[in-house]
């Protein structure tokens, strides 16, 4: 992706669809995906230049009619940010993790972009919508003063009926790392795999 990125989360698929075909009408943009996440939401993600994904946002927000859970954007995304949208995974090393939860994908992102860019931490994860109902969280990793900066900071950008958990675990033991870093969800962890999702 490039400069700016843009993520619109609707509450129709029907909406949903309109909305990501305004925007690609209205503006060249340099990546577009839309698709389902749980529980029946729809998410529109665009990057670009700025002055291009700001005009898909505005084109975007006109066609939402009032289906618009959430929206983001982001005219300078970290490019960690990005690696960990597109599914890339860091090792949660250092002396701390920082969980944060929204009830959002739109929120975690916001939240994963502000406290990278405020503190010196590893964004390690982001897990957002699927198999979560809905529901996004992000990991920080790094020294203990740095993950509790970054954690702050998250917070304070995040909307406070969006928040749904902020936690900081010092010294993290390494039966948990082993489970963070391995697969999220519960029933592909004890070896059920048709279970997951």
């Amino acid at each position: 992706m490039r400069p700016a990125i843009l993520l619109l989360e609707l509450d129709s698929v029907a909406v949903g669809i309109r909305v990501g075909d305004a925007m690609a009408k209205r503006s060249p943009l340099a990546t577009l995906h839309a698709g389902t996440v749980h529980p029946g939401k729809y998410l529109v993600l665009a990057g670009g230049e700025v002055a291009d994904v700001e005009e898909a946002w505005q084109a975007g927000r006109e066609s939402a009619a009032g289906g618009l859970r959430d929206e983001l954007f982001l005219p300078e995304v970290h490019p960690t940010v990005v690696e960990a949208l597109c599914g890339a995974r860091r090792p949660v090393a250092g002396d701390a993790l920082g969980v944060v939860e929204t009830r959002t994908v739109a929120a975690t992102l916001h939240a994963a972009d502000a406290g990278v860019k405020g503190a010196e931490v590893e964004l390690g994860e982001v897990r957002l919508a699927d198999g979560l109902g809905g529901k996004a969280y992000l990991l920080f990793a790094g020294a203990v003063a740095d993950v509790e900066a970054a954690v702050e900071i998250a917070c304070a950008r995040v909307p406070e009926a969006e928040l749904v958990a902020s936690v900081l675990i010092p010294r993290l033991s390494v039966e948990m790392a082993e489970n963070l870093e391995a697969a999220g969800e519960f029933a592909r962890r004890v070896g059920r795999p048709g279970e997951a999702g």
